[in-house]
């Protein structure tokens, strides 16, 4: 009994000290009313001083163009591939065109495109950069493409300090992007135009250099008997879909494997042709003019051939002209008349209430430490 007569008469206890009372509410005013000259004039300062501090700051100006960027109609060809089997279906493998709009936003984050900024506005100079990656790094922090997904147009914002050369940089993206699709086949119909412009070139020397082996060997009686003409025109047609076959399934070998259906099936497809083929070149060869057959055959092939590309050359130039590639300007960019940043009414209130936010922590966690007590 003695013992913990003395332990409760030491004045202390390890327990309850544990367990002390939060400071009410009475006692937490007269924390906030002793320091209310330091919770209200600190912040005040400190909001002052940010917003003065912000006067330092060179402002940054925004200037914003917006421009339609070319739209890809419905290709008039679409028939005409469709007849062409083979032909058509790689035709319109190599131009399908899964998201234009990324495609444009691509090509103005090109490097191409950008160092012909960076040079035009020696930005270099401007940005103060070295390298001329640094250059390039800069301008795409401070300039921002978005593209609409419901309307379709694209806007680009350019941040810079002087207002001018904001509204100059964002004009020239427009005009820069203008060049760089006057120079790439970036639609449907241009990449058509360009596939088939290659193939007619290289299918019209082919029928030139054709025609010279069939004028050489000229027409001897033999060659007469034979009649050759009926057969090498199918022959020609037949030689035409088997090489469309095989460069449809070169295609596909290149971006899928050969255990792939569509693989398998355009396989099969082609062996199928090359037996019709070899069949048909054992009906043409006849003892009659075997040299004068086999040019003959070879020019109507290429003959062919060419008028395939040639049609479809023309169909993909149509449809080329009709969408134009035109890159329609709905808002130019102007010198902005205001700045965008820096912000300093926001930066001046976030300093002040944050200041007085630390005040307060600081205030009350003094207080409950030489009160021994909880804030809460």
């Amino acid at each position: 009994m003695q013992v913990r007569d003395a332990n409760q008469g030491d004045g202390y206890d390890s327990t309850e000290n544990d367990d002390a009372p939060g400071m009410s509410s009475v006692e937490l005013m007269e924390v906030l009313r002793t320091h209310i000259k330091l919770i209200t004039l600190a912040p005040l300062a400190a909001g002052a001083i940010a917003l003065g501090a912000t006067y330092l700051i060179a402002p940054t100006f925004t200037a914003s163009t917006t421009f339609l960027p070319p739209q890809q109609a419905q290709s008039g060809a679409a028939s005409a591939l469709a007849s062409l089997g083979a032909l058509g279906g790689l035709a319109g493998g190599v131009a399908g065109i899964s998201s234009p709009g990324e495609r444009y936003v691509a090509l103005m984050q090109s490097v191409t495109l950008s160092d012909r900024i960076v040079d035009h506005f020696k930005l270099m100079d401007v940005y103060e950069a070295k390298f001329r990656v640094d250059a390039r790094k800069a301008l795409a922090a401070n300039v921002r493409i978005v593209l609409g997904k419901k309307d379709g147009l694209m806007t680009i914002e350019v941040d810079d300090e002087a207002p001018q050369r904001a509204a100059d940089i964002a004009n020239r993206y427009v005009d820069e992007l203008r060049r760089l699709t006057g120079t790439l086949a970036v639609t449907e119909a241009q990449q058509r135009r360009a596939f088939f412009e290659k193939h007619l070139q290289q299918s019209r020397d082919r029928l030139t250099q054709a025609q010279q082996a069939l004028e050489a060997s000229g027409f001897s009686p033999g060659a007469l008997k034979a009649e050759p003409r009926a057969a090498a025109d199918a022959y020609a047609r037949l030689k035409a879909e088997t090489t469309g076959a095989e460069m449809r399934l070169g295609l596909l070998r290149s971006s899928l494997a050969d255990g792939a259906p569509e693989v398998r099936q355009q396989l099969s497809m082609v062996q199928a042709l090359r037996e019709q083929l070899v069949r048909a070149e054992s009906a043409t060869n006849t003892s009659g003019g075997p040299d004068y057959v086999g040019r003959y055959r070879e020019f109507k092939y290429q003959e062919t051939l060419f008028d395939v590309y040639a049609r479809q050359f023309e169909l993909a130039r149509s449809d080329e002209s009709r969408e134009g590639a035109l890159i329609q300007v709905v808002d130019a960019a102007t010198p902005p008349e205001r700045k965008s940043k820096p912000k300093r009414a926001m930066i001046a209130v976030i300093v002040a209430i944050g200041t007085g936010m630390i005040l307060l922590i600081a205030i009350f966690f003094r207080a409950s430490l030489l009160g021994n007590r909880r804030i809460f």
